[in-house]
């Protein structure tokens, strides 16, 4: 991901972080304000129906006291409470007294609980209300609640009754009006909101009980729940309960309602008073806010789109020229320069990196003779090592030869060709030693062609197959592990061939009492710059920490008999390649050698050669053969 894509990112996600946040903040206010809102006009219009409830409760008790009051109610007192008193005279009292003093509901009741007279249902005169004689203290009670029986059906009533005491006898007036939509009617409602009224006059739920100040709710099977919810918890609810109802899925025509308890005077439930308020302002005030977010947030991208767009390319330039400047210093163009614009930190950066290539520049011829030096030294050391152990036998031989002149004859013969043996042997000890370093000094460059590395490394080992099971030595076993199909290389196959004796040679010397020797190759892993794998792991004693750091040094072996250029020219084989070579081991339980070279690219040779202009960069061999040139 580049530098350009990064800073857009982080400059979206900011942008999109704040205007959300700010977004949620501004919505969840507005939410809070509107629901504090509403819970204050819920309030007021409660308060509103409380008084209103009140008002027409004082109306009603005035009229049954003035129907109490009246001459005609006296007499009617009187009357009855004479022995023998004739009730029937006054069936239709409660009509005339329910039309002078504008009630719906009008009744007189006698000491005895009997019904005299009904203006809402004359067909109960002569039955029993116990309910009103059951109580004695009606001329301190308030207007209350109360559920009318009718002819044809049932209405909730807003009741007052007094008593009116004549002598021991005493007659009851019952009076009231209807609690329906004439009563929500008046009552003044805010923007936005309406009033139900529910009357609980029934046993199950009753779409036709539930009203408003038109009459019937449309829908009122949705209040169902609500309703019932009611119910059940009204007598243990002191908060009005709140419910939400979707009336179609857009959420503008929502409500919310407030569903307020109507109790009787023994706590029974008669009527469910519902405060519903329109979600409707919040929701399109809620969608006016994200409207106006998106639009921000729209603007606030774009712009930074462009800042972000501007700001990097000032930043990224001077940048990706400060890498393609390392790069060319990679190649070995150590005379690389960059433009220094302005003295910020990248321009101090660029002038950092100019002091660097031009310090790299002047230490460079100093560095190379170092190493020439080095590596001379090291040559001489390695060579004389090797050379010394020839040189002494052969100055014994001749001092053996100049002693010998004093013999006779015959035994000064059999000392000369004793001594002429012995130089031979080690003239030509001299000359094998001289023919490796030669040979090892004027390694080839390599010839790249196509290789499969899985046949490679089969041909390779299929030579010393009869070295594997040698009469009278121990057993070695070749183990196989090979990924197919494996990707090509590009490689020289006379020097992988050669680097891949070694290695088996190698692992063989490593085992002298048998073992297992295992090749193992696998396809290109992600981390790996898609290098093919090859690993030889043998089952010898194993290396120590420091023989592994040391052991591709040239002229270093482990070993009574050997060269140490073994592995050396498989570093330079692999280093030819471009690719690398390691070991891993554990003093007991065997080595392991990891070879990784770059796969073959389509089209084209897999190795990248260095510019004419560039050296490649040397390995250790490398240096050693320059010196030996």
């Amino acid at each position: 991901m580049s530098f350009r894509t990064k800073l857009f990112l982080v400059f979206l996600v900011t942008v999109l972080a704040s205007v959300s946040l700010v977004t949620y903040a501004v919505t969840h206010y507005t939410q809070t304000a509107f629901e504090a809102m509403d819970a204050q006009r819920t309030q007021a219009l409660v308060t509103q129906f409380k008084r209103e409830y009140a008002q027409r409760g004082e109306a009603v008790l005035q009229e049954v006291k003035n129907i109490a009051n009246a001459e005609i109610t006296l007499r009617m007192a009187i009357d009855l409470a004479r022995p023998n008193a004739d009730q029937s005279t006054y069936v239709r009292d409660a009509n005339g007294a329910a039309q002078d003093h504008n009630l719906d509901f009008v009744q007189f009741v006698n000491s005895d609980g009997t019904l005299i007279s009904s203006a809402q249902y004359p067909a109960r005169v002569g039955y029993k209300d116990e309910w009103v004689t059951a109580r004695k203290d009606w001329n301190d009670t308030p207007a209350f609640l109360r559920k009318e029986e009718l002819p044809d059906g049932v209405e909730l009533s807003l009741t007052v009754v007094r008593a009116l005491p004549v002598g021991d006898k005493t007659l009851y007036i019952v009076g009231g009006r209807r609690v329906d939509q004439h009563f929500l009617a008046s009552l003044a409602l805010p923007e936005g909101m309406r009033a139900l009224l529910y009357r609980n006059l029934e046993p199950n739920f009753t779409g036709a009980a539930l009203t408003d100040k038109d009459g019937a709710v449309a829908q009122a099977d949705r209040f169902q729940p609500l309703i019932e919810l009611v119910q059940k918890q009204f007598r243990a609810q002191a908060e009005p309960l709140v419910q939400r109802i979707d009336w179609t899925a857009n959420a503008a025509e929502s409500e919310t309602f407030n569903a307020i308890p109507l109790t009787g005077p023994n706590n029974e439930l008669l009527g469910v008073l519902l405060a519903g308020s329109s979600q409707k302002e919040l929701v399109l005030l809620t969608r006016q806010i994200v409207k106006i977010s998106a639009a921000v947030a729209g603007a606030a991208i774009l712009i930074g789109l462009l800042v972000s767009w501007w700001v990097s390319s000032r930043i990224t330039r001077p940048v990706e020229e400060l890498a393609e400047g390392a790069r060319e210093v990679a190649t070995g163009r150590w005379d690389t320069r960059i433009d220094v614009r302005g003295s910020d930190e990248i321009g101090q950066l660029a002038t950092a990196f100019n002091d660097m290539t031009r310090t790299l520049a002047s230490q460079k011829e100093k560095l190379v003779q170092t190493e020439r030096v080095a590596a001379w030294r090291e040559l001489a050391r390695r060579l004389a090592h090797e050379l010394r152990n020839p040189l002494f036998p052969l100055q014994i031989t001749v001092e053996n030869l100049q002693r010998a002149k004093q013999l006779e004859a015959k035994q000064f013969l059999e000392v000369f060709n004793e001594s002429t043996a012995t130089l031979k042997a080690e003239l030509a000890n001299l000359n094998t030693i001289v023919s490796r370093f030669s040979d090892f000094s004027k390694m080839p460059a390599p010839q790249f062609a196509r290789v499969n590395v899985n046949e490679s490394l089969r041909n390779s080992i299929r030579l010393f197959e009869p070295q594997f099971n040698e009469v009278g030595k121990p057993t070695i076993t070749p183990e196989f592990f090979l990924t197919e199909p494996l990707p090509e290389i590009e490689a020289d196959p006379d020097l992988l061939h050669r680097a891949f004796q070694n290695l088996v040679l190698n692992a063989l010397d490593a085992m002298p009492a048998g073992g297992t020797l295992t090749v193992r190759t696998s396809e290109p892993l992600s981390g790996h710059d898609g290098n093919v794998r090859i690993e030889v792991t043998d089952t010898g004693k194993g290396l120590t920490p420091e023989e592994c750091s040391r052991l591709f040094t040239p002229y270093y072996t482990t070993k009574l008999q050997g060269t140490g250029l073994g592995l050396a020219i498989v570093q330079s084989v692999v280093s030819d390649h471009h690719g690398t070579i390691s070991v891993s081991s554990e003093e007991g339980r065997g080595a392991t050698f990891r070879i990784e070279l770059p796969q073959r690219q389509p089209g084209g040779i897999g190795i990248t050669h260095p510019k004419p202009d560039a050296p490649a960069a040397k390995s250790p061999l490398s240096t050693f053969a320059a010196a030996s040139d």
